[in-house]
């Protein structure tokens, strides 16, 4: 029993083995003669932070299926060449548009056409700082009033900006105070917004859903409201 049971085994091994064979013949027979298109599609080399600036050394192409191609992905490494990375990209992922802050961009700094990048000194926002990387979508909160002996004020200024880059160390501010910054992207009217805030307020930073796109009204709120239970 035991020896038909090999020779059964051996008989379906040697089955599976040639029907593969056959199917990998024709697939090879199929791709010389074009029945099988293939493309390239450009990847990365090696791990890609944001800021970078690409350059031929950091990408390569490897063989696509031409009906598959990512619609925002690239064919040749030249068509990439200076380009400035905005979403980290990981060795081997395809490049695409959407992770690039704009193409041939590495005189703007990666900055994106008609956005400015604005650096602000974030308080009271360690836990979010930590979590923070570059693409991600924040709202920037403004307080006001504590330690002067006045009331706290608080209003959540703007809405759905994108995170440029982190620094967690602390550098001063204005205000005298030593703060770690982030640097958001946004359009030239909130840069001005920004600007205000960082001078004479403190902000906060909330981590926002990038699939939430609905904004939200939000009026002035201060301490003595919340404590008063919304009176």
């Amino acid at each position: 029993m035991k020896k038909d049971s090999l020779v059964k085994l051996v008989a379906l091994a040697l089955v599976v083995a040639t029907v593969a064979t056959v199917f990998y013949a024709l697939y090879m027979n199929n791709r010389a003669n074009g029945a099988v298109p293939e493309a390239t599609l450009v990847v990365a080399a090696k791990p890609l932070k944001p800021g970078m600036v690409l350059v031929a050394a950091d990408l390569k192409t490897v063989a696509w299926p031409a009906g598959q191609l990512p619609k925002d992905g690239y064919q040749k490494p030249e068509q990439l060449v200076g380009s400035t990375v905005f979403d980290p990209i990981g060795e081997q992922e395809p490049v695409l548009g959407s992770r690039l802050a704009a193409a041939k961009d590495h005189e703007t700094g990666g900055v994106p056409a008609g956005m400015r990048a604005v650096s602000v000194h974030v308080t009271d926002s360690t836990g979010v700082l930590a979590l923070l990387r570059s693409g991600q979508r924040v709202d920037v909160q403004v307080v006001m009033g504590r330690g002067n002996g006045g009331d706290t004020l608080v209003r959540t200024a703007l809405e759905d900006l994108a995170v440029f880059s982190v620094t967690p160390q602390a550098e001063q501010s204005s205000q005298g105070q030593n703060l770690p910054v982030v640097t958001l992207l946004a359009k030239p009217v909130e840069a001005d917004l920004l600007a205000a805030a960082d001078s004479g307020a403190r902000v906060r930073l909330t981590l926002r859903n990038p699939l939430d796109k609905a904004p939200q009204t939000h009026g002035l709120l201060s301490l003595s409201t919340v404590v008063r239970g919304g009176q």
